[in-house]
């Protein structure tokens, strides 16, 4: 009988070092991408830092902010139809990028109570709904500020350090690819919309007041590790369906002077970053350009297999963003006919064409 217990206590202890191995392998491997880097190029993680666009659900628990999205229909195509807190029916390019770069299908947000912390050294998403560079962007949205989603990066470091070492800490934060998106609320909402900015600057001045802030943001996440990172430039705003509902007219065209406004902070962005590159030893900050690809599949939307290039799929598709798209809102009979989800955000589809475009373009600039 001894015998007995003693030789299922060994089968018991094996299948638990089994499944211990399993669950290290599976935490631990990486999906197939299809962006290819070099052979000496590792990219451990994606790091996160931006707006609506990228945010992966870190808005979800302020209930102070309109800038949230965690309730149908967004998340109608997304697996299991589960409305995370993307601001899209399915993926955003957070989860993309993680995709295409072979580390992951789902960046976490950080604020997600449920991230497991073998979450962490493979990449989260600190970006949030309604931010902005200009500091009264995030404020007048109620947004976490990009001083806030500094802090969360702060503690993750703490936490991955706890998790992983320092030595280890220090190889991801210097080899990850790290993520800015934002500028489209800065104009859209703080100047063109409330116009509080529009009354004290013009648009030169507000794009060197944006650029700047932008600027110190960079050498901030550069002083704590990051060297791989990747700055969006704006898109074209003034063609996204709710600025054509409000500025574009009885036709609803592009707003011009919104997208002119887009052109020339997107160059001073441009600017800037080569002058970082030339600052900030080892550093390798890459401009991505989405302004013109978007555009291109904004107006030539026929070229790329849509049907509709002015409206979102989301009620009447002219205004609805936000609170605004709930589950009082039909949806179109086929959300692959639209290039917008909503009156602001693209849909799952456009950023899965978008995405890996510009990927290909700018990648080997981190070699």
């Amino acid at each position: 009988m001894k015998l007995l217990s003693s030789h299922l206590a060994s089968i018991s202890n094996s299948l638990l070092i089994l499944l211990t191995l399993l669950l290290l392998i599976v935490v631990s491997s990486k999906i197939e991408g299809a962006v290819k880097v070099a052979a000496n190029v590792v990219i451990p993680a994606v790091l996160v830092f931006g707006d609506s666009i990228m945010d992966t659900g870190n808005n979800n628990n302020n209930s102070l902010t309109s800038a949230r999205c965690n309730f149908q229909p967004y998340g109608k195509d997304f697996p299991g139809n589960i409305p995370t807190g993307r601001f899209s029916n399915g993926k955003v390019p957070s989860d993309i990028i993680a995709g295409e770069l072979g580390i992951k299908e789902f960046l976490p947000a950080y604020l997600d109570p449920n991230l497991q912390l073998s979450e962490l050294p493979t990449g989260v998403c600190f970006a949030s709904g309604g931010a902005g560079y200009d500091p009264l962007t995030s404020k007048l949205a109620t947004a976490i500020p990009l001083s806030g989603q500094l802090d969360m990066f702060k503690e993750y470091i703490v936490k991955l350090k706890g998790l992983v070492g320092d030595n280890r800490t220090n190889f991801i934060l210097g080899n990850s690819l790290f993520l800015v998106v934002l500028g489209s609320n800065d104009f859209s909402n703080t100047y063109f919309l409330s116009h509080i900015r529009e009354l004290q600057y013009d648009v030169p001045a507000y794009s060197e007041l944006v650029v700047n802030s932008a600027s110190n943001f960079f050498k901030e996440i550069y002083d704590l590790g990051a060297r791989r990172i990747a700055i969006f430039s704006a898109p074209p705003i003034g063609c996204v369906p709710y600025h054509r509902t409000l500025a574009g007219g009885i036709t609803r065209k592009c707003v011009e002077k919104y997208n002119n406004a887009m052109v020339l902070f997107n160059d001073k962005l441009s600017k800037e970053i080569d002058s970082l590159n030339q600052n900030l030893p080892n550093s390798r900050i890459v401009y991505f350009d989405v302004y013109n690809p978007l555009l291109d599949i904004i107006v030539n939307h026929q070229k790329y297999g849509y049907e509709v290039g002015d409206k979102g799929c989301c009620g009447t598709g002219k205004i609805e963003v936000a609170l605004t798209c709930n589950h009082l809102d039909a949806t179109c009979a086929n959300v692959l006919d639209y290039v917008f989800w909503d009156g602001f955000h693209p849909t799952e589809s456009v950023y899965k064409k978008l995405v890996p475009l510009v990927l290909q373009k700018y990648m080997h600039q981190f070699e």
